[in-house]
């Protein structure tokens, strides 16, 4: 689909508008363009119901987003070890099936709700905003700072649906390799934080680092990197730092 836009002048934007992208390949290419502008009007609207009562309860949420295997889990492990005495950190887990990761961090987060995409809304690759609000009772919004919705693992689908987040971070593991900003430019363009986690694992790997900044640039010019390794503890630090900068922001502004 690719709501989220690069211009010529270097700027990103996100489509207001429904852009769901050219479908005209498709004997059905029309009816398609209508139907996913109904979804994503939809999904927008319940965003916003979902970032009114975010800020009503003075909660700010980020969206993290990443492929499978890339290590959000773990992050959030290190996260909330980090973290765990200075801010309330609630979770939505979400997962096609199992309870795996949400039985990772129930433990060490104030909450987590677990969100299977296959209970109820079709074992969907990716989040929306309906799944997040679904999530959301088993939430004590008014008792957290922070919630980091962990959407299922997916470098495609989850970009393109807003869930009422304050902001957007992807974790990237070195061993996807170097020309995913090109494949995948849609979630590269999306999120104000790239993580590249793992880095405990470059002396191990044939990959060129130099490549991988390059490609990011020319997709999404000027957005911010850390790199971090879930396993060691590098760079966490600085990660957790950008999320107590998260719950400092104001309310308002679009989902």
């Amino acid at each position: 689909m690719g709501r989220f836009h690069r211009h010529a002048d270097g700027t990103t934007h996100t489509h207001e508008h429904a852009d769901v992208g050219d479908h005209h390949g498709y004997e059905t290419g029309p009816l398609r363009v209508e139907v996913l502008a109904h979804i994503l009007g939809e999904n927008d609207r319940t965003a916003a119901a979902n970032r009114a009562d975010f800020d009503a309860a003075g909660v700010r949420t980020v969206n993290l987003m990443s492929s499978p295997g890339a290590g959000k889990t773990a992050l959030l492990e290190r996260t909330l070890e980090h973290l765990g005495d200075r801010l309330r950190i609630g979770i939505v887990e979400g997962d096609i099936e199992t309870s795996l990761d949400a039985d990772r961090l129930r433990d060490r987060a104030a909450a987590v709700s677990l969100l299977n995409t296959a209970d109820g809304f079709g074992g969907e690759c990716h989040l929306d905003a309906t799944m997040v609000r679904a999530a959301l009772p088993a939430l004590p919004l008014a008792e957290l700072d922070l919630v980091v919705v962990e959407n299922v693992g997916n470098l495609v689908c989850p970009a393109e649906f807003t869930v009422g987040e304050h902001a957007r971070a992807m974790v990237f593991s070195p061993t996807e390799g170097e020309d995913k900003p090109y494949k995948y430019p849609v979630m590269f363009r999306s999120v104000e934080l790239v993580v590249l986690n793992k880095v405990d694992l470059l002396p191990h790997l044939d990959v060129d680092l130099d490549r991988f900044h390059a490609a990011l640039a020319d997709v999404h010019p000027g957005v911010r990197t850390l790199q971090v390794s879930a396993r060691t503890g590098e760079g966490v630090e600085a990660w957790c730092d950008w999320l107590l900068e998260v719950t400092r922001r104001p309310a308002g502004g679009p989902p």
